[in-house]
């Protein structure tokens, strides 16, 4: 016999064991009374064994097992989603702060370089100026508007392009040729009669006045300084300085 029947078999017994005893105990002044109907009667239990009884407690608990595990599975997915995003937001307050934290020592390190610049430039104006000699301002020299200016600044002119001479020889060399008078001009010797005729203070025709100008002086020939420093350059290349010269020249 299936152990389900032998299970079903005795749980039918003892139903009728206890339906016996249940009409025998009566109180003792009672009359028992035994019918057939009561000792006749038959427990009536399926010889049919118990089937898909485990199987389906199973599928039961294996369904519940799934929803349990999907629950579960439910609640990690969403504590990691909440765990990624609060990752996500402190690498991006990480990011931002540390972005911050550059710029901020970007801006320290620029401003100190500037003001590291600005020191040194300071520093070295004032080095500058403490080693700088003293200049002296030079006033513009002037010259008297007469022979003896005249002859003055053609020296200096003269000295600064390397041209000899002297005062004396110069002022000498003046009176005789022109006495003086920077408008003078010689019409009558053999320049003049060849049409170059002798000009100015020292007497130069044009085409050596010309020829021995120096720079930075007029080219006017009756320019007094113009003529002097001129009628000079030409003696010093002709007769080594305007000093040596005692005569027409």
């Amino acid at each position: 016999m299936p152990k389900n029947t032998h299970k079903i078999a005795i749980a039918g017994a003892a139903t009728l064991g206890a339906a016996a005893i249940a009409f025998s105990v009566v109180p003792a002044d009672a009359h028992t009374t035994t019918t057939d109907a009561v000792s006749s009667s038959r427990v009536a239990y399926s010889t049919e064994p118990v089937r898909d009884v485990k199987g389906s407690v199973t599928d039961q608990l294996a369904v519940s097992n799934l929803k349990v595990d999907a629950i579960q599975a439910k609640k990690k997915a969403a504590a990691e989603a909440v765990a990624k995003k609060s990752a996500a937001a402190e690498a991006a307050r990480k990011a931002v702060a540390a972005k911050k934290a550059a710029a901020e020592a970007a801006a320290k390190k620029a401003a100190a370089a500037k003001k590291a610049a600005a020191e040194r430039k300071a520093e070295e104006a004032v080095s500058r100026s403490v080693n700088r000699p003293a200049v002296k301002a030079v006033a513009a020299k002037t010259y008297a508007n007469n022979l003896d200016g005249w002859i003055r600044e053609s020296l200096d002119i003269m000295k600064k392009h390397g041209i000899p001479g002297s005062y004396d020889g110069i002022k000498r060399n003046v009176m005789r040729e022109s006495s003086g008078n920077p408008n003078a001009i010689n019409d009558w010797d053999i320049n003049a009669v060849n049409g170059v005729p002798s000009k100015g203070l020292l007497q130069v025709i044009p085409p050596t006045f010309q020829a021995y100008h120096v720079a930075g002086t007029s080219w006017n020939i009756y320019d007094p300084v113009a003529n002097i420093t001129a009628a000079c350059n030409y003696a010093a290349d002709r007769y080594g300085s305007m000093d040596n010269v005692n005569s027409a020249y």
